[in-house]
């Protein structure tokens, strides 16, 4: 089964086991590391996460991965937080974090760059409006490669 597949069909089962203990999925990598594969889930809440919070999504994401047993490899499961410089991934997240620094970058270059990071000033029309230095920039959702949040001191 190819890495993408697994990563999918892992989300169809902790989505809704995050989502029932008031949480979000944040992010899910499968990825081969120095001690193996590695599946890790990201998950957060208003407020922060707990490590009970990580322990109890951990067993029961882990039961029910033990019962679809559809990953061949051996792995080990991991959750944790996504940390103070967690990714933007969906439109909902950009809009949650309005206002907020973030760093971005984009996989066609817009403005002859492709590296951005200044204070997000909010996102309609499935393409965000970030505030530069050098003044205010839209992003279309679909050019960005990767975003996350800055931290600010």
């Amino acid at each position: 089964m190819v890495t993408k597949e697994i990563v999918d069909r892992v989300h169809m089962i902790a989505d809704p086991i995050v989502i029932n203990r008031g949480m979000e999925l944040v992010e899910i990598e499968y990825r081969r590391e120095a001690r193996g594969w590695v599946l890790r889930l990201y998950i957060d809440k208003e407020g922060g996460i707990t490590l009970d919070d990580c322990s109890q999504v951990s067993q029961e994401v882990g039961r029910e991965l033990d019962v679809e047993d559809f990953i061949s490899t051996p792995y080990n499961l991991e959750v944790s937080s996504p940390g103070l410089t967690r990714p933007l991934k969906s439109e909902r997240d950009f809009v949650k974090y309005r206002n907020r620094l973030i760093k971005l970058r984009t996989i066609d270059p817009i403005d002859n760059r492709r590296q951005f990071r200044g204070k997000l000033l909010g996102c309609s029309n499935s393409q965000i409006e970030l505030e530069m230095e050098e003044g205010v920039v839209q992003i279309p959702l679909t050019q960005i490669a990767k975003a996350n949040l800055e931290i600010e001191f």
